[in-house]
This record gives C-alpha cells, structure tokens and sequence, in this order.
C-alpha cells in the first residue's frame, strides 16, 4: 500500500455524515473512516450504507472502525482495529472482501510488532497515536509526542498515520518528524465548512 497523505476519521460531523463524506471526496481525501462509538448498531449500518453509497467509484477508500463484520456487510474497503480488536489475521481469514486492515499502534513496541508480522497477520497501514492530547478517545493512550511518533513511523515498512490532537497549529511539527500521513478529527467534524478545513489542512502540509 502506498501513503495516501490525509486520513479523515469521522465522528460527530457537526453537518452531518453525509455531508462530511461528500466534502472529502470531493477535496480528493484518499481515506474515509466512520468512527461512531457507542451508536446502536443499525443507526452504524445505515450511515455506511449511505457513506458506502457517496465513496463507491471515487478514489476514497472507506473504512469502518472496529466491525468487520460490519464492513464487510455494506462492502467497505477496509476496517481499522485496535490492539484488543479482532486480530489483523482472523479480519482477513473471516472477511477476505476487506482489501484494507489497518491497526492502531500506541508505542515502538507495537510498531514494531506491527512491521515484523508476515503473512495475513500483516497490516495494511498502522495508526500511530495519539500524537498530542485529544479528547476523542474515552480513555486515551499515553500522548507520543512528534519524536516518539516519528520513531513509529520510521519503523513502519508499510503507511504509518499520525493521529492525535493535528491541527493547523501543530501539523508542522507532525510532518517535521517525519510523518507523511495524518489523521484528522475535531478540525473537520467540528467545521461548519469541513471541505474548506480539509483543503486548508492540505495545504498546509504541503507547505512545511
């Protein structure tokens, strides 16, 4: 898999799911993941379904947070995992139409576990986070710091995406360490104008 640059993560658009998905696809966002935790499940399916519907014949790979089995219903791209998730090996055994599984990573050890897998137990793309402070999270891993986090993504042979607290204010020193994918939450779910935060983010990690 090559880098893709910008990863949205949606959860909570302040304009809605919909409108959210269709403002990265059309700023040429090249991931799209649905994070909605807690949500019951059918009010999940549905919004993949939609999202599945807006993402299909576009270059942005939709991915659903934690559910295979989910993704695979509504035939997303891929499903993102965390460490205590179904492990990336059984994902692609039970979900073999899933052509993307990501994996968060939270410290050099688990890069490092990530990088040395083979086979179907080898991800895709590893997250690496949370780089800064984020309140995303219920309960949030221990924050990296930029030079932690480019120690992950140095040992990363595969994409590795920044995430955590990257805004405009600290995506220089996110690229600066040596990231060359990030991910994104607040700056776009919290937008009135999420197509304009995405291409202003962009922009500016293009610039640095």
């Amino acid at each position: 898999m090559e880098d893709f640059g910008f990863y949205l993560v949606m959860t909570n658009p302040k304009v809605g799911y919909a409108a959210c998905a269709e403002a990265a696809v059309k700023a040429g966002v090249k991931m799209l993941q649905l994070r909605m935790k807690h949500a019951p499940r059918e009010e999940v399916l549905g919004v993949a379904r939609r999202i599945r519907a807006l993402t299909r014949g576009t270059e942005t790979a939709f991915i659903v947070n934690d559910d295979p089995a989910l993704a695979a219903v509504v035939a997303a791209d891929g499903v993102h995992v965390g460490q205590d998730d179904m492990p990336v090996a059984e994902v692609r055994a039970r979900y073999p139409g899933l052509r993307i599984v990501g994996l968060s990573t939270h410290n050099l050890e688990q890069a490092h576990a990530a990088a040395a897998a083979e086979g179907a137990a080898r991800p895709d793309y590893i997250g690496v986070g949370p780089v800064y402070a984020t309140p995303t999270k219920d309960i949030p891993d221990p924050v990296l710091g930029p030079a932690r986090a480019g120690e992950m993504i140095a040992a990363a042979p595969f994409p590795a995406v920044a995430i955590g607290g990257i805004n405009l204010e600290t995506i220089g020193a996110v690229k600066a360490a040596g990231a060359r994918n990030f991910a994104v939450v607040r700056p776009v779910c919290g937008a009135d104008d999420p197509y304009a935060s995405i291409c202003a983010l962009q922009r500016a990690f293009g610039a640095v």
